[in-house]
């Protein structure tokens, strides 16, 4: 399966609770800060309602 890494370039403050506890729940603690996670319709779903947030690319096995 493909895996996509994941960073935080823009601090979720100000913006909702929920937008907060998506990166949260992706694993992203503070800026800059990169995780990789396996490319699945949840994660897709979750970068997408955080992505003004976000850069995300796509990790060769």
């Amino acid at each position: 399966m493909a895996k996509l890494r994941i960073k935080l370039v823009k601090s979720p403050i100000g913006y909702s609770k929920d937008q907060k506890a998506t990166v949260r729940a992706l694993g992203l603690r503070r800026l800059n800060y990169e995780v990789v996670k396996e490319d699945s319709p949840q994660i897709v779903g979750m970068i997408r309602k955080v992505a003004h947030l976000l850069k995300v690319e796509k990790v060769e096995e």
